[in-house]
């Protein structure tokens, strides 16, 4: 069942879910947020300030500047946080779930990698709230391949190619990915017949 959704049984609408993806900017991030919009989740995109326009763009309904608003303090509460670039402590962002609510780390660190392995089981036993990493996700699942499918064939996600470079500039690109520039993701071109 999708994240973004709960159905109440046969029948029954599902509802709509309140979702954070953290990194709703990078190379995940804009996948992540018209992914859920397409599940019918009211989406808070946390990015730099710089980007926050282009994060509407995709769909959110909220967006959170990370360097002037820390969406784990006091405020609005979720049910799904996604964490694509997981650059702090774990246990943060549990204050800003829901009871019931999860966070997943896609991504980060490694330190809060580390902290996620090590804490995600033990807390999620101890409470209502479940924290983990993604490790469970299948990406040949053929029933996930078929939403999918037939998301991008309708248009209700599409990738964001943010920039191209030939392939004599792959250093460039991987230090724009490492300075945190693009918007979407980064395409290396390939010249036919090299």
């Amino acid at each position: 069942m999708s994240p973004a959704r709960r159905s109440h049984g046969r029948g029954e609408r599902p509802v709509a879910r309140r979702t954070a993806i953290n990194g709703a900017s990078g190379n995940v991030g804009p996948f992540a947020v018209q992914l859920a919009k397409s599940f019918g989740a009211e989406v808070t995109g946390v990015c730099s300030t710089g980007k926050m326009d282009f994060v509407r763009s995709l769909g959110a309904d909220h967006v959170i500047d990370y360097r002037s608003q820390d969406y784990t303090r006091p405020g609005p509460r979720y049910d799904w946080i996604l964490d694509v670039s997981g650059r702090r402590s774990f246990l943060a962002p549990r204050r800003a779930l829901r009871p019931g609510g999860r966070y997943v780390m896609a991504g980060g660190t490694t330190g809060a990698i580390f902290e996620a392995l090590l804490l995600g089981p033990l807390l999620s036993l101890a409470r209502t709230r479940k924290l983990g990493l993604l490790l469970w996700w299948k990406p040949f699942n053929e029933a996930d391949v078929t939403t999918l499918s037939g998301l991008l064939v309708t248009g209700a996600i599409a990738p964001v190619i943010d920039r191209r470079y030939p392939l004599e500039a792959v250093p460039d690109a991987l230090r724009d990915l490492a300075a945190g520039r693009p918007a979407g993701k980064l395409v290396i071109t390939v010249r036919d017949g090299d």
